[in-house]
Formats: C-alpha cells, sequence, structure tokens
C-alpha cells in the first residue's frame, strides 16, 4: 500500500461541463455505486494520507465544491474559470499547493476506478527516483488516447496526444490515463513551461513529461487495467462504470468469505460491508449504509439501506430495510416486510406482511401478520415501544405514542391506543355478532336486485 511517510498532496480535476451526460447535474457528481463520483476519487485520494486537497471546479461550481467540503471539510477549493485545458486546470490549484512537497497526485473526477493500489504502485515508482510518473494502459483500441513514448532505456520519453501523433506513434497501444504523480515542489515550475502550440491551442498537462526530460529529471510509467481508467462522458459510460464497479464489488465479497447465490443479481453500494459467512440469495439490492453481520441471511428480492443486520439474523424474501433499522442477532424479517427507524430485538420476529415505523421491539417478541405501527399524525412521528417477549397477533394496528410491556399480549385484530402493562392481554375490537339464517336471505334479496336491474 501506500507509504504514509511520504508528504503528500492531491489535486482532483472536476470542472468539467459533461454536455454528453445532457444533465443539469455537474459531471462529477453523477453517481457510481450510490456515491457521487468525486466521492470516489477522493477516497481513493485519501489513500495517500495527503497532507492538502485540493479540488478544481468550473462547471457548477458550487454544487461541487459543497460536495467536495461533504466528503473532505478542509478540502480546498480552486476555480477554473476559463476551459485552456489539463494544465490550466491544475495551475488553479497553485495556492493550494503553495510550498507543497512529497508526492503529487493528479486525479480526475469522471474516472472513478482508479484502485489505492494503483496509486500506491505510483508512489513506489516516485520513491525509486522518477519526478513524474504516468499511469498508463494496454489499449484494446487506442483511437483518441495520448500515446506513451518510451525511450531507448525504457523510461518515459514524452506522451503525445492522438490529435498531434504521427502514424507511427498511432500505432502504440501503451496509453494515456492522464492520472499522474509528480514531484510536488517541481509541479508548478514545470506547468508554468506549458505552452498551448497543438490542434486544440490547449495547455497539456502531459507536456510536463517532455518538459522534465528536458531537465534531465527521469519520468516513469506504471500501467493498470484499462478498465481501471474509464472515463465517464455520456450516460453509456457511466453505465458502464457501474457495471464495472459492481463486478469489482462482487468479486471482492466472494473474496472476503461472503455467498453469493447469484453474484450478477446482486447490487452494492460503495459503503456495504458484508461480513464473512453471510448468504446473500438472488436479487438483493444493498443502498448507502448497510452493515451485515458474519453469518446472517439476505434471502431474495430484498432491498436494504441504511440498516444494521447483526449476527446470524434472516431478512427476508421481499423484505425492506430502511434507514434506521437495526435487525438484532438471530431476529427474523420476514416477507413483505417493511422497518424504517426501528431496532427489531435480538431473536424477535417479524415474519409477514408488517410495518413497523419508528419502533423498538424487544428481544424475543413476535410480530403477527398484518401489523403495523400507526408512527405519523400527519405532522410529527411517534413512537412505539414493544417490551421483550411480547406477542403482537395478527392485524393489530399499534398507534403511536405507545408502549406494550414485557411478556405481553395484543390479541389479533386489535388497535392499541393506550399503553399495555407488563404480562398483561390486550384487546380492542368489536363484539362479533352471528344472525342465523340471514346470509342466505341476504344473498336473495341481492339476487332479485340484480335480476330487476337487468330488465
Amino acid at each position: 500500500m501506500t507509504n504514509p511517510t511520504r508528504p503528500a498532496a492531491a489535486v482532483i480535476l472536476a470542472a468539467g461541463v459533461g454536455s454528453r451526460m445532457k444533465s443539469d447535474l455537474p459531471k462529477a457528481l453523477h453517481q457510481v455505486g450510490g456515491a457521487p463520483m468525486l466521492a470516489h476519487v477522493m477516497e481513493t485520494a485519501e489513500s495517500l494520507s495527503p497532507d492538502r486537497l485540493c479540488v478544481v471546479v468550473g462547471h457548477g461550481a458550487a454544487q461541487v465544491a459543497a460536495a467536495a467540503r461533504e466528503a473532505r471539510e478542509d478540502a480546498a477549493i480552486a476555480e477554473q474559470t476559463e476551459r485552456l485545458g489539463t494544465a490550466h486546470a491544475v495551475a488553479a490549484a497553485r495556492e493550494a499547493l503553495a510550498g507543497a512537497e512529497g508526492d503529487a497526485v493528479i486525479l480526475y473526477a469522471d474516472t472513478p476506478l482508479i484502485r489505492p493500489e494503483t496509486l500506491a504502485a505510483m508512489q513506489a515508482a516516485r520513491a525509486e527516483g522518477a519526478a513524474v510518473v504516468v499511469l498508463g494502459f494496454e489499449a484494446a483500441i487506442p483511437g483518441g488516447y495520448g500515446r506513451l513514448i518510451l525511450g531507448e532505456d525504457g523510461a518515459l520519453a514524452r506522451i503525445v496526444e492522438a490529435k498531434d501523433a504521427s502514424d507511427a506513434e498511432r500505432a502504440v497501444t501503451l496509453c494515456n490515463s492522464g492520472v499522474m504523480m509528480v514531484d510536488a515542489a517541481r509541479l508548478m515550475p514545470l506547468i508554468d513551461r506549458v505552452g498551448n502550440d497543438n490542434a486544440n491551442g490547449e495547455y497539456y498537462l502531459t507536456d510536463i513529461v517532455g518538459l522534465a526530460r528536458e531537465d534531465g529529471l527521469p519520468c516513469a510509467v506504471v500501467t493498470c487495467p484499462e478498465a481501471e481508467t474509464l472515463g465517464v462522458n455520456s450516460r453509456a459510460d457511466l453505465a458502464a462504470a457501474e457495471a464495472a464497479f459492481q463486478a469489482r464489488r462482487r468479486a471482492e465479497a466472494l473474496e472476503n468469505g461472503v455467498t453469493l447465490l447469484a453474484p450478477d443479481t446482486v447490487f452494492f453500494s460503495h459503503d456495504t460491508w458484508i461480513g464473512r459467512d453471510a448468504l446473500v440469495e438472488q436479487n438483493v439490492v444493498f443502498g448507502p449504509g448497510v452493515t451485515v453481520e458474519t453469518e446472517a441471511t439476505v434471502r431474495a428480492f430484498c432491498h436494504l439501506e441504511g440498516c444494521h443486520v447483526s449476527r446470524g439474523a434472516v431478512v427476508g424474501p421481499y423484505a425492506r430495510l430502511r434507514p434506521g433499522a437495526e435487525i438484532g442477532a438471530e431476529a427474523h424479517v420476514g416477507n413483505f416486510v417493511e422497518i424504517k427507524n426501528t431496532t427489531l430485538g435480538d431473536g424477535a420476529k417479524a415474519n409477514h406482511l408488517s410495518y413497523l415505523g419508528d419502533a423498538d421491539v424487544g428481544a424475543g417478541s413476535n410480530i403477527g401478520a398484518g401489523t403495523i405501527t400507526c408512527n405519523y399524525d400527519g405532522y410529527l412521528k411517534h413512537r412505539t415501544e414493544i417490551g421483550a417477549r411480547a406477542f403482537i397477533g395478527s392485524n393489530s394496528a399499534l398507534v403511536a405514542p405507545v408502549k406494550i410491556g414485557d411478556d405481553a399480549t395484543v390479541a389479533a385484530g386489535s388497535t392499541i391506543t393506550a399503553d399495555v402493562e407488563a404480562e398483561a392481554l390486550a384487546l380492542s375490537r368489536a363484539r362479533q355478532t352471528a344472525l342465523p339464517g340471514r346470509a342466505t336471505r341476504l344473498r336473495q334479496m341481492l339476487a332479485r336486485k340484480k335480476a330487476q336491474r337487468t330488465h
């Protein structure tokens, strides 16, 4: 991994308009794995433990800056007011990097799949003496990528943009990802010497390689798989990035001892955590903020977000856990049960067709089918408290705020509006009345009315 003793800084370029996305949302804020692409890139940068992190904004500057500060409160924000190329964008971070030493990594907010291990390899190349390290990849179809041209000594000699490349240079398949790691003290002096004498009239960051070589400074290439360098410029690219992210997370889960019965049908968020020996069945979606402990089971067709599932618990099939759901050890959440902002105690069960919102359910309690906690009065939310080992009969409505004591029983079909003390039996339903022969007479009457209407 990265070397925490080496001082580091990070510059993340997030000024792009992203016109091909056809969106009012700045490109850097489109999500992969339930988090903005910018957040993914900042998390990767944090693997270097950078003393300074600067996000260069442009289009949608206020929104992007707010997202950056949400991810890292002390993130510096620099604005690129004109779009004059990547070197011009990095130059906007001049003040944020003033006096910086060590490794300065340059990343892109629309390239969210770069791994910390890749930055570690680049840092290792820097430690071996390279003043500039470029992240490259072997492209199946080089197309419009810049080409990495190596010298006779195998070191990086220069980077040539596709539009400016000769036929021989375009035949090179080693391509530039755009990601660089540079001696921080040399970065801005090199940037200041970059010109715009090229086909686009822009200031290319890639030119610093040739400038460094002119100064006798060594430059190196570190490679990674092409998929890791995927840049997002369209909705199709975003879908491809999501697919790559999901494939990576599924592989990591399997490697870490999680059983996925149908991996391609399970969808993770950026922060999903699942313990070893957990079982996840098919067609499960994990939204942000989910932790599933070891030996828990998430059955088919469940949706979980903002929740915690304890060891040995069983969720689903067809269950929904919403933010604030806390499922205790060995607890059971069954089919078509929705839980929100509720603690289900150890060993408690809610096995069928129930809604538990803003509630605390004690250990060992049983929630019957069709039970609901009536938690909202149209203006405010209220809590329901159910003690340990309580039994709530089927089709009960618990009108909050209300408390059900330990070992209490609520009879099926009851509407509970007052507290129930421990060990009490609560019933709240109309007395049943049976009228002999009335059903037959009722059917006959209705049949006559129907016949009259048809004539």
